[in-house]
């Protein structure tokens, strides 16, 4: 394959998502499967990754440096420019064969015509540098207003570290192997692995990597998950064979953590999208957990769809949120989000809570989670909640999940190294 053809497919994914509002995990998940060399496929997701983290930069190079703004039938032009950039800036790759190869890839996508012009600006921003912006010039204003408000003393931390690559968190699967055979065989194939103090399933490796070729990964040894979501197993820690929630499974990660730690567990996880739900049960057989799990495609909120009546021990809400948490993940969320969404969100999570401890038993455990930064969708949530639950007992978490916020713990975006996340666990009163 070309170099032309991984540069065309990139562009198609950042036309996608920077013009058509389209998720860059989902379109990533399309297109990556057509290139059959996995450093093509590593190449591709650097690509678009690199963009999307700097698309304000590109914009306004763009703006500076051509006369006639690019029309809105440019979108994969514009995509391409961007994604010629990211190869020169952060990713550093050999300036000739990253210009000559977007200059193809201009061909590939039908731009010839403007292949000129594609080089032109390439080797304008190798001379140059794209402009050098605020570290929240990529957020929207009303998103990076909510930002500071909250966080006054972290924002311009957290509009930072969410502009950096994340690096890549591991959970070791106790059933079929141990952390430290896991982090000797990463090691041996050359790749630098380190154990976490306080988290006995959890590796590190800084940088990002082709996972499904890591040693042990085919073998369901290995999985991909930040250590702040390894965190909720230790806040749950449900008693052994005891009967579970998850209220929003999907991707299932958490679970499984869980199912890992005791495979005796009761579990029933509902997810309201029945796709997502196969995912899920695809991710669970490749590490062999979940044969025996009650999985439903159902409302949470909607109790009288799907539960029994029979109380659980434990819920874990892993709610849906902003994601503003990951942002360094999931750099499309900044295109993609409306303050709309926020009031949307929180009267979910909010009917969410409510349903979900109608089915805890007394004395049970429900543990509250986010991969949101934003107050309204964490402490002030769980506050609301506590002020009309008078059986809800807030059972505080140590310092091993965040800084305290209100009932609960709150860690920003690379702190530890890890996701921003949202943590409480709360007893129902006997």
């Amino acid at each position: 394959m070309s170099g032309a053809a991984p540069r065309a497919i990139a562009a198609r994914v950042l036309d996608a998502v920077l013009n058509r509002g389209r998720s860059l995990k989902a379109e990533l998940a399309q297109a990556l499967p057509a290139l059959p060399d996995t450093r093509d496929r590593a190449l591709v997701e650097a690509i678009c990754f690199a963009a999307l983290r700097q698309h304000a930069r590109a914009d306004a190079a763009l703006a500076a440096w051509i006369p006639k703004p690019l029309g809105h039938r440019d979108g994969d032009l514009r995509a391409l420019l961007h994604a010629g950039f990211a190869q020169l800036d952060p990713l550093g790759l050999a300036p000739h064969a990253a210009l000559a190869a977007t200059v193809d890839a201009a061909r590939t996508i039908g731009r010839a015509h403007q292949a000129k012009l594609v080089n032109a600006l390439l080797r304008r921003a190798q001379r140059e540098g794209l402009p050098v912006l605020a570290a929240d010039a990529a957020w929207p204003a009303w998103l990076r207003e909510r930002v500071r408000g909250d966080w006054p003393d972290d924002a311009d931390a957290i509009f930072a570290a969410s502009a950096q690559p994340a690096p890549t968190w591991l959970r070791v699967n106790r059933q079929r192997g141990e952390r430290d055979t896991s982090l000797a065989r990463l090691r041996e194939a050359g790749i630098d692995a380190a154990a976490v103090d306080g988290m006995p399933d959890a590796l590190r490796i800084e940088g990002s990597l082709p996972v499904a070729t890591l040693p042990g990964f085919a073998e369901g040894v290995l999985s991909v998950q930040d250590g702040a979501a390894q965190r909720v197993a230790d806040a749950i820690s449900p008693a052994p064979g005891a009967r579970v929630l998850d209220a929003c499974v999907a991707p299932g990660g958490k679970s499984a953590h869980l199912m890992e730690r005791d495979p005796s567990l009761r579990l029933v996880a509902l997810d309201v999208d029945p796709a997502r739900l196969a995912k899920v049960r695809e991710g669970w057989a490749r590490i062999g957990v979940g044969a025996a799990a009650d999985l439903r495609a159902a409302d949470a909120c909607d109790t009288a769809s799907w539960w029994d009546g029979t109380p659980f021990d434990a819920v874990l809400l892993d709610a849906p949120c902003s994601a503003t948490g990951i942002v360094r993940r999931q750099p499309d969320v900044l295109l993609h989000r409306r303050a709309a969404d926020i009031t949307a969100l929180a009267a979910l999570q909010a009917r969410l809570l409510d349903a979900t401890w109608a089915t805890l038993r007394p004395g049970g455990v429900l543990v509250y989670a986010t991969c949101s930064i934003l107050r309204v969708e964490n402490d002030v949530q769980v506050e609301a909640f506590l002020a009309r639950t008078p059986d809800a007992i807030v059972e505080p978490l140590d310092d091993s999940c965040g800084r305290p916020a209100g009932a609960g713990r709150q860690r920003l975006p690379g702190e530890g190294g890890m996701d921003g996340f949202f943590l409480t666990r709360l007893r129902k009163a006997d």
